[in-house]
C-alpha cells in the first residue's frame, strides 16, 4: 500500500522501468489528444470522434463544441498533473496509473453498453469513436502497466 499511497511524494520511483517509460509515452499521447479536443473541438468532434453534423435554429453545435472543449480542458489538467508526477513526483505514478485505470474502464463500460444497444443513432454518428474502440486493449495495457509500477526493483 505504500507503493500506491506514499507517505512522502518523493522524485524517485521504484518501479519497472518499462512501467515509467509507458508512463511518460501514454501521458504525451493523452495530452495530444487532451490539446485536440480543447483548442480544435470541431475538429476533434467530427473527425476523431465521428459525429455527424446536426442542423437546427439555433445552431445546436455550439453547445456541442463547447462542451467538448471543456471536456478537453478537463483532460487537459489532469495530464498537467501527470507532468508534474513525471517531473517532480515519481513516487505517484501508481496512483496515477490506477486514475488513468478508471478513466479508461469507465469507457470500456460505455463501450459495453453502446455494443448493447444504447448507442446514439447512426444519424448522430459515423462511426465508433477511437477512444472507445481501443478502450478494452488499453485498459488491459494500463492494468500490466499498473502492476509493473508496484513491482519494486530495488
Amino acid at each position: 500500500m505504500n507503493k500506491l499511497f506514499p507517505v512522502v511524494a518523493k522524485n524517485d520511483f521504484n518501479g519497472s522501468r518499462i512501467s515509467l517509460w509507458a508512463f511518460i509515452f501514454f501521458t504525451v499521447l493523452m495530452t495530444g489528444r487532451s490539446i485536440a479536443h480543447f483548442l480544435f473541438p470541431e475538429y476533434a468532434f467530427h473527425e476523431i470522434a465521428n459525429f455527424a453534423l446536426i442542423s437546427g435554429q439555433p445552431d445546436p453545435m455550439v453547445l456541442f463544441y463547447r462542451l467538448f472543449s471543456l471536456w478537453g480542458l478537463a483532460q487537459f489538467i489532469f495530464c498537467l498533473v501527470c507532468w508534474l508526477v513525471i517531473f517532480r513526483y515519481r513516487a505517484l505514478i501508481p496512483i496515477m496509473y490506477l486514475f488513468w485505470l478508471i478513466e479508461w474502464i469507465a469507457r470500456t463500460a460505455f463501450h459495453i453498453i453502446s455494443a448493447s444497444g444504447n448507442a446514439p443513432p447512426e444519424t448522430y454518428t459515423n462511426g465508433m469513436t477511437p477512444g472507445v474502440s481501443m478502450a478494452p486493449l488499453v485498459v488491459g495495457l494500463l492494468v500490466v502497466l499498473f502492476f509493473l509500477s508496484l513491482k519494486s526493483t530495488r
